[in-house]
């Protein structure tokens, strides 16, 4: 991941993202930030105390393929799109061929409750992202307008996997929230890692989400209700934002204690 300054097209405003390579190279008026040695204080990964790693094996690459994605739409789609509108066009991006066509049947759309709801169309389209489909047509046959997804790495079979993987973002899996609390979950879900916490700046969470600070604490605040989170706290100081998972059943079983020991 690089961290990139992308000029908007009025030259008034820049923005900072974290993006992969291949993004930064197809992002116009987009320049890398180089590595200084004047980083984050953050302890490197490995000093982590670790969990078990099998929960996070499945669907990692899927993972650094939807955040660097997540990435990329946080700067390329203007920063007052609904959460609804960025979960669309995350699967149109991943699901798109070298000519930017995408298909989207009616079952996907449906699923993401997102079937007949015009007005996600028109936002894209405002954005000059893709272009306004035939909705008489099923499935939904739409043409991207963003030159920058059209020559993704890797090829589409794992991109779709990608796609379908943001479906359902393992460990953090919420079918039938709505959209705001949905993209929130996915956001954390692909930055979630083998680690007894995980984190991310509190900038990055809102601008992958298109939601303020406070919005996005109200969200976070709700994943712990619906026991979708065990935890969560902001550092002011740093601007992190750390989460905890629920423990595995399997780890909340009562120790059987040694002979001669009462609890």
């Amino acid at each position: 991941m690089l961290l990139a300054l992308t000029r908007d097209r009025s030259g008034r405003a820049w923005r900072l993202a974290d993006t992969c390579a291949a993004c930064a190279a197809a992002t116009s008026n987009t320049a890398v930030v180089p590595d200084t040695l004047s980083g984050s204080s953050r302890p490197p990964a490995s000093v982590c105390p670790s969990v078990p790693v099998h929960r996070f094996q499945a669907g990692l690459q899927e993972r650094v393929r939807v955040r660097e994605m997540l990435t990329y739409l946080g700067t390329a789609l203007p920063r007052f799109t609904s959460p609804a509108a960025r979960l669309l066009a995350l699967q149109c991006a991943l699901r798109t061929d070298v000519r930017g066509q995408v298909r989207l049947p009616t079952g996907l759309l449906r699923g993401m409750r997102l079937h007949g709801n015009r007005e996600l169309w028109l936002e894209l389209a405002h954005a000059d992202w893709l272009a306004l489909p035939d909705f008489r047509a099923l499935p939904a046959q739409v043409r991207l307008l963003d030159a920058a997804v059209l020559d993704q790495a890797p090829g589409r079979r794992a991109r779709c996997r990608a796609a379908d993987w943001a479906l359902r973002p393992a460990p953090l899996i919420l079918p039938a929230a709505a959209p705001a609390l949905r993209l929130t979950a996915l956001a954390l879900a692909a930055y979630t890692c083998a680690r007894a916490e995980h984190g991310t700046d509190m900038d990055i969470l809102t601008r992958l989400c298109g939601h303020s600070a406070q919005q996005t604490s109200e969200l976070l605040d709700r994943l712990v209700t619906t026991r979708t989170l065990q935890a969560w706290r902001h550092d002011r100081e740093t601007d992190e934002v750390v989460w905890q998972l629920p423990q595995p059943q399997a780890q909340s079983r009562i120790a059987v204690l040694p002979r001669g020991h009462q609890a």
